[in-house]
């Protein structure tokens, strides 16, 4: 029953949450999104808090910025901005689409996730943006923190032969990355990697294409939690 009247309040909220950002154009409608994006989508915290960093050679990160930070990275030369949140019919994407048309910046959308194995699909999108975008470039998620960390690290390994234990750093609590959440999934992505490349070397981005299991990782994911807090509950 309670478990039931909680389903029932989530899909409320989000019902309630989705029911924003569908019109930026209308006044009243884009004051209704931009109160979105800065209380329910936490634009609000980005104000001051930019996660931003030059992780490698004319490749930024950072969290979801609004127009003036959009606008200050243009008057640094940024020319492409890679979107890891996707392509939605909210707020925060509405606006980001907005801001980069008036800028001149182009918009590499790609649909990661932060709590989930990334699937093939997404990999292979993120390794073609690698290819094809225009330099400096900007990445962002949400929060710049977890998607943001594991498509640094792969580019790093890609271009910049980082050895795996450096490319990690990119995913770290020094852009409040916790391995220790569901988040963590991201990390373990990399320990199957780096057992399958101790085996016998293998780039990362032809592991992604020809090897990777995202049904095998989830699970492994899953028996290592498991494991953990069983032992945890015996200490």
């Amino acid at each position: 029953m309670i478990r039931g009247l909680l389903q029932i309040l989530e899909k409320l909220e989000r019902d309630w949450r989705n029911s924003f950002g569908h019109d930026i154009v209308d006044p009243k409608e884009r004051r209704r999104s931009q109160w979105h994006l800065n209380w329910l989508d936490h634009g609000v915290l980005r104000k001051k808090w930019h996660n931003f960093e030059e992780f490698a050679p004319g490749a930024f990160r950072s969290n979801h910025p609004d127009h003036k930070r959009f606008a200050d990275y243009a008057a640094r030369g940024i020319k492409t901005v890679l979107n890891l949140r996707g392509v939605a019919k909210q707020p925060h994407h509405l606006f980001e689409v907005e801001s980069c048309a008036a800028l001149g910046l182009t918009l590499v959308n790609v649909q990661m996730a932060a709590r989930r194995a990334p699937n093939v699909t997404e990999l292979k999108k993120l390794l073609h943006a690698f290819e094809t975008m225009d330099r400096p470039f900007l990445m962002h998620c949400k929060s710049g923190a977890d998607r943001t960390g594991l498509a640094a690290a792969i580019y790093l390994m890609m271009y910049h032969d980082a050895a795996l234990d450096e490319a990690r750093k990119q995913l770290s609590f020094r852009y409040i990355h916790i391995r220790k959440t569901e988040t963590g999934i991201l990390d373990h992505f990399l320990d199957v990697y780096a057992v399958r490349n101790a085996q016998a070397p293998i780039a990362i981005d032809t592991w992604i294409r020809t090897e990777y299991d995202p049904a095998a990782l989830t699970a492994s994911f899953a028996e290592m939690r498991r494991s953990q807090w069983f032992w945890q509950g015996w200490r």
